[in-house]
């Protein structure tokens, strides 16, 4: 049992697809006013059926109230580190305080090298993530004396100077699948953001890398429960009967979830598929429901706020 006691987020994984735009957003204003904590959006600068990412996050910001907005991952390779930190803190500052940070060390590399990033091998790709961590939070502490300088195989930083402070402390969450970036994860991320349906083995993935954050979050002086653990989930529809995970009745969905919760530790969930209906029900529903089903398992602890 990985339970960590944190508070438990639900949120949605749009589409932010280009000839759709005002329903991209549309699907955000209906997350926020259904309750859910999270929108978020997956981030492909070469997809050019995609709208912008960055752009889109600070637009659904500004059209929001409550709901904090992450990129669902992040493309390092496309998004220079310095220039990534000072873009998620300004959505910070403007939002106040709604803006995380998710991240990736890339993936689709072809996608990549044409839009003129550097092609990476995996191991690279884990290492020049390793350096943008630093340099990220680097420029979030504006209390550290001096510029920042950095001088790394991968990015090279000559006094860059820091700030703009966030308005709250902005969380880095990893997607993360192999043994590599999940020691990474749990040695320098505050989050763990995989898909579901990205896992070798499904549900039976979780505990094998949930256990190597974990000795990785211990090896490094953390304890475990410093790494919120998330969950993208795609393939997901409501019905009268079940057709397979999380795709059933409501009562399935919250049966599910709050096992995911209280047995691999995962504490927020994001929901795919572009449906307002799920989105709504997801808000006012089963949000709700799993909460307090979670609650009541724990002995009645509210849980521990984490980012």
């Amino acid at each position: 049992m990985t339970d960590h006691g944190h508070d438990l987020k639900f949120g949605s994984f749009v589409t932010p697809s280009a000839q759709s735009a005002d329903r991209v957003v549309e699907l955000a204003v209906t997350a926020d006013r259904a309750g859910l904590d999270l929108v978020t959006f997956q981030d492909h600068p070469y997809q050019a059926s995609f709208l912008d990412t960055s752009t889109l996050l600070a637009f659904v910001a500004a059209r929001t109230e409550r709901v904090h907005v992450s990129a669902n991952v992040a493309s390092l390779p496309l998004r220079p580190p310095a220039a990534l930190a000072r873009a998620a803190a300004s959505v910070d500052v403007l939002s106040g305080g709604r803006f995380e940070l998710g991240i990736g060390a890339g993936a689709f590399w072809d996608g990549i090298a044409a839009m003129g990033g550097r092609r990476l091998t995996a191991g690279q790709g884990v290492d020049a993530l390793r350096e943008a961590i630093g340099i990220i939070r680097g420029i979030w502490d504006v209390d550290a004396p001096g510029a920042l300088s950095h001088h790394g195989r991968y990015y090279d930083l000559a006094g860059a100077k820091r700030g703009p402070r966030p308005a709250h402390d902005i969380g880095i969450w990893v997607g993360a699948y192999k043994p590599r970036m999940l020691a990474l994860t749990g040695e320098l991320a505050d989050g763990w953001l995989p898909t579901m349906e990205y896992l070798e083995r499904g549900v039976a993935t979780l505990a094998e890398s949930n256990a190597r954050i974990d000795d990785a979050a211990l090896a490094a002086g953390r304890s475990p429960g410093d790494i919120r653990r998330l969950l993208n989930v795609m393939r997901v529809g409501l019905s009268p009967v079940s057709r397979g995970p999380l795709n059933g009745p409501v009562e399935q969905w919250i049966d599910e979830l709050t096992f995911l919760a209280l047995e691999h530790g995962m504490s927020a969930f994001l929901i795919g598929g572009d449906d307002p209906v799920v989105t709504r029900r997801l808000g006012e529903e089963i949000a709700p429901a799993v909460r307090e089903q979670v609650v009541r398992e724990r002995g009645g602890e509210g849980g521990v706020t984490a980012a």
